[in-house]
C-alpha cells in the first residue's frame, strides 16, 4: 500500500506542476485553430516543395493534437489533396512542435530540452522529406492513397473530420473577438483536452509507478550510463524502441521521459524517445488500416531513422555547445501542493478553463464529444455566427 501511495503521490505532483502549462498551451492553440480554416490548410499543402513543408510545419505546430488525432487529421488532409510528405510533416509538427510540449519540458526537465525539441523537430522533418524523395515510390504512394480513400476508421476520426474554425468573414481580430470566436475557441480547447486526456493520465500513472518502483540501477544498466560514449550511441537507438512498447504518446510521454533521463538515458535518447510518439504500437496498427501494411512498414522505418538521427544531431550540437544539463540535477516532482507560483498560476488558468468549458457545454459541445470517435467521412462541424 505504501508503494502505491508513493507512486500516486508522484503522479499527483507531476500533474499539479504541469496543469497551468497545459491550459495555456491548448488555449493558445485553440485561438489559432479558431481562425484558420481546414480548406485553407489543404489548399496550401499540395506538393512537397520546401516552402510547402515549412507551411505544413507551421500549421502543424499551431494545430496541437494528441498523436491519434494528429494521425487521423493527416490522413484527412491527404485524402483532400495535400501531398503525403506535407501531411506527414504536419503530423510530426502537430505533436512535437507545439507550445504546451515546450512549456512542460521546461517545467519538468529544463529549458535545454525545450530548445532541443524545437531544434530536432525541423531536423526530423527535413530528413523525412529527403528519405521520402529518395525512397517513396509512386506505386506505394498510389496503394496508400487507394487504401486511405476507403475511409477505414482508426481513432479520433470524428475529431479529425470536424472543422471548428469561425466560418464568418472578417479580419483575424473581428472573428476571434466575436461570439462565434469565443464559441470556436471553447470548442477547440475542450475537444483537444478530450483527445489527450487518456494518454496524459496513462503517461502520468506509468511515470509515477516506474519512478516509485523501478530502481535507478536498472535504468543505469539498461542505458549503459557507466560508459558515456556507448550511452550516447545507444540512447537515440533505444529511445524510440522504449516509446513503441510503452504505448504512451503525445504529451503523456513527457513524464516518462523525466524518469528515463533521471535513469541515465542520453540527452539525444530522450529527444528521440519523445519524438517517437508517432510510432507506438497502436499507431502503427492505425497506419496499417489507413495506408496498408507496406506503407505502415515504410513509415516505421523512415520515422525511426529520422527520430534516431535527430537525436544524434541534438546530442552532437548541444554537447558541442555545452548545453546538455547534468542528469544528476534531474528531480522527479514529489513535493505535492504548496503555496507558490505554480499554485497561483493553476488557480488562474483553471478559472479560464472553467469559463471555456461552460461556453462549450452551452453551445452544443456535448454532442460534439459523442462524435469524436465517429466516421472519418462525418460532416464538418459548423459554428454559428453568434
Amino acid at each position: 500500500m505504501h508503494a502505491i501511495v508513493h507512486a500516486l503521490s508522484i503522479t499527483g505532483s507531476m500533474t499539479w506542476a504541469i496543469t497551468w502549462a497545459l491550459i495555456l498551451g491548448f488555449g493558445l492553440s485553440a485561438v489559432v485553430q479558431a481562425v484558420v480554416r481546414k480548406p485553407t490548410i489543404v489548399r496550401l499543402l499540395g506538393d512537397d516543395r520546401p516552402r510547402t513543408l515549412a507551411l505544413a510545419t507551421g500549421f502543424g505546430a499551431a494545430s496541437s493534437s494528441c498523436s491519434y488525432a494528429a494521425v487521423a487529421l493527416a490522413r484527412s488532409l491527404f485524402r483532400q489533396g495535400a501531398s503525403f510528405t506535407a501531411a506527414m510533416a504536419f503530423e510530426i509538427a502537430s505533436t512535437n512542435l507545439v507550445i504546451e510540449l515546450g512549456v512542460i519540458l521546461a517545467l519538468l526537465m529544463g529549458w535545454q530540452f525545450t530548445l532541443a525539441e524545437f531544434v530536432g523537430g525541423p531536423v526530423m522533418i527535413v530528413l523525412l522529406a529527403v528519405l521520402f524523395r529518395l525512397l517513396l515510390r509512386e506505386r506505394l504512394l498510389r496503394e496508400a492513397r487507394e487504401q486511405a480513400d476507403r475511409g477505414i476508421a482508426g481513432s479520433m476520426e470524428g475529431h479529425a473530420a470536424m472543422d471548428m474554425s469561425v466560418q464568418r468573414p472578417g479580419s483575424f481580430a473581428s472573428r476571434l473577438f466575436s461570439g462565434a470566436g469565443y464559441t470556436s475557441v471553447a470548442h477547440v480547447f475542450v475537444m483537444e483536452w478530450a483527445a489527450i486526456i487518456r494518454d496524459l493520465v496513462i503517461g502520468l500513472l506509468i511515470a509515477g509507478a516506474i519512478a516509485a518502483w523501478v530502481p535507478d540501477q536498472f535504468w543505469h544498466a539498461f542505458f549503459i550510463a557507466g560508459h558515456p560514449l556507448a550511452a550516447k550511441i545507444w540512447g537515440p537507438l533505444i529511445g524510440p524502441v522504449v516509446a513503441i512498447i510503452s504505448f504512451v504518446c503525445s504529451i503523456g510521454n513527457v513524464p516518462l521521459a523525466v524518469v528515463l533521463w533521471k535513469g541515465g538515458i542520453s540527452f539525444g535518447g530522450v529527444v528521440a524517445f519523445i519524438f517517437a510518439d508517432l510510432i507506438i504500437a497502436p499507431i502503427l496498427n492505425i497506419y496499417r488500416k489507413y495506408y496498408g501494411p507496406r506503407m505502415a512498414l515504410f513509415l516505421l522505418g523512415t520515422f525511426y531513422v529520422t527520430m534516431a538521427t535527430a537525436g544524434y544531431v541534438v546530442e552532437l550540437v548541444f554537447g558541442g555547445l555545452g548545453l546538455i544539463p547534468s542528469p544528476a540535477q534531474a528531480k522527479i516532482p514529489d513535493q505535492g501542493v504548496s503555496w507558490d507560483y505554480t499554485t497561483w498560476l493553476n488557480i488562474v488558468f483553471l478559472i479560464l478553463a472553467a469559463a471555456l468549458i461552460v461556453r462549450f457545454a452551452r453551445t452544443g459541445g456535448l454532442a460534439m464529444l459523442r462524435m469524436m470517435g465517429g466516421s472519418p467521412d462525418s460532416h464538418e462541424h459548423d459554428h454559428m455566427d453568434a
